[in-house]
């Protein structure tokens, strides 16, 4: 992983992963499935730097895929839409995204995707261990407050594709410590279409839809546990949002 970390951080690698990444997966987007997008006036003004994305999760990697795809599409002045995906011949690399290290050593295609700009953590949490881990890795919160002093990152608060699991402490300890401008974005469908991974089809022709917020007012200096709150409730992820009937959420199976 050490020769896999090293050429992340060159952007002809990185451009040159999101061209062959992006021109696999742009049809399923946008041809096999129906990507809607709304929100993208609120990323024109960012800064290059320290910003964070906080999204809910459905697939391992059909997720922030779509992400790259709009973040790209936005830099070649798109609004709300990808069109042609000419923006593949110049991308946007100035982001990274937080992602299991167990995940993207899986195979070789993960390992493909952490060139991409993948920030490796170890678990906080481990399904079927009694080794529960209270918060980040010390190294790995270094490696998440570097990338964030230069660019975007995104993070997945739940740490996990299952509908409104509970948010991870560690992603309030990171917006508490580093102050970002923090970006929430609300995704749906993505657990229709793919499988787990999101790398299958498992459903045709469905809608996906990907909801970027306003940035959020957050007081800094608040308890973690009442930052952690406000970033559920801003991905739709919190107990208000689980009542079926109130809302456009539909849970997605266990």
């Amino acid at each position: 992983m050490r020769l896999t970390e090293r050429l992340k951080n060159f952007k002809l690698v990185r451009k040159l992963v999101y061209a062959a990444v992006g021109l696999i997966s742009y049809p399923g987007l946008t041809m096999v499935n129906r990507l809607k997008i709304s929100g993208t006036e609120h990323l024109r003004k960012l800064p290059r730097g320290n910003v964070l994305f906080v999204s809910n999760h459905q697939t391992y990697f059909a997720d922030v895929i779509t992400f790259l795809h709009i973040f790209c599409a936005v830099k070649w002045g798109k609004k709300d839409r990808l069109g042609l995906p000419y923006y593949l011949l110049n991308p946007f690399t100035n982001v990274y995204y937080v992602a299991a290290e167990e995940t993207m050593r899986a195979t070789w295609v993960s390992r493909l995707f952490t060139l991409g700009g993948a920030l490796t953590v170890k678990r906080t949490w481990n399904n079927g261990s009694t080794d529960v881990r209270r918060g980040l890795d010390p190294s790995d919160t270094r490696k998440i407050f570097r990338a964030l002093e230069k660019s975007w990152v995104i993070t997945f608060p739940q740490g996990t594709t299952k509908a409104f699991a509970p948010g991870r402490k560690g992603t309030a300890h990171i917006i508490k410590q580093t102050r970002p401008i923090v970006v929430p974005v609300v995704i749906n469908g993505f657990w229709r279409a793919f499988d787990k991974k999101g790398l299958k089809f498992k459903k045709k022709g469905t809608e996906l839809s990907v909801r970027f917020k306003e940035p959020m007012v957050i007081d800094y200096d608040a308890p973690v546990e009442k930052i952690l709150d406000q970033v559920m409730d801003a991905i739709e992820q919190s107990k208000k949002y689980m009542t079926e009937g109130t809302h456009h959420w539909v849970k997605e199976p266990a």
